[in-house]
């Protein structure tokens, strides 16, 4: 009974040698390619994924056709949030009605006007149209800063 086990031990244990034996490839390990070098000097090694670092324009200019958004907005719909000067003068600090800001100055439009000019207290506005009408004399729109926000 003891030979009988022992054989059978010994046979299964042969029969199992080959899993568990490490497997010694044909080929040596496969070449690795070479790791990119980015225009920032980072090294890369992509290993079959894109390079995140390359532009995706290929190097072409990005054109937006859409109109800005200020030119979609109203000389009624902005609210002058502040004035800032610069070293070409002021700037104007609008916001719209959802609350983003943008940044004009003199002689910029908006859907139905532009502006005329900006002082250190207020923007003046010339209303050319209402809604889509033009009007016949244009109107001038000042927007003032209330002095205690000054």
């Amino acid at each position: 009974m003891k030979k009988i086990l022992s054989l059978v031990l010994i046979v299964t244990g042969i029969g199992l040698l080959p899993l568990f034996a490490q497997e010694n490839p044909a080929n040596p390990k496969p070449e690795e390619k070479p790791a990119l070098k980015t225009a920032a000097g980072a090294n890369y090694n992509p290993e079959g994924r894109r390079d995140p670092f390359k532009d995706l324009l290929g190097g072409g200019e990005v054109r937006d056709k859409s109109t800005p958004v200020a030119a979609q907005l109203s000389v009624d719909d902005l609210i002058l949030i502040g004035i800032v000067k610069t070293s070409s003068g002021f700037t104007a600090i609008v916001g719209t009605t959802q609350g983003f800001p943008h940044f004009m100055k003199v002689g910029e439009t908006v859907s139905d006007g532009y502006i005329v000019s900006i002082t250190q207290s207020q923007v003046v506005f010339r209303k050319t149209s209402e809604r889509g009408v033009p009007l016949m004399r244009p109107r001038d729109i000042t927007k003032e800063i209330n002095p205690e926000e000054r």
